[in-house]
């Protein structure tokens, strides 16, 4: 399996997706107290290495599963930022 296929399937797994929305509301409630820039990246990196562990998901080395794994969590964490940022505007 080449890489952007890859991607793009870990782009449409709603296990990841559900992570990462979570990942976007627990740092949004604890920011003022952890921040915000490192802990969303960690949790990037734990989710991308966490699912294929725990999982079969994947094929190849763990490290290519992982990097394009990173990959597409930044892809879903911008979106999610994207709307979250949207919606904090519209409310004020």
């Amino acid at each position: 399996m080449d890489l952007s296929a890859q991607v793009l399937e870990q782009l449409a797994d709603p296990f990841r997706i559900g992570l990462v929305v979570a990942l976007v509301a627990t740092t949004v409630r604890t920011e003022s107290v952890t921040g915000t820039v490192i802990p969303l990246l960690l949790g990037v990196l734990f989710i991308a290495v966490i699912i294929p562990l725990t999982t079969q998901a994947g094929s190849g080395p763990l490290w290519i599963v992982a990097a394009t794994g990173a990959v597409a969590n930044l892809i879903i964490l911008a979106v999610v930022l994207a709307v979250w940022t949207l919606v904090r505007r519209l409310r004020s």
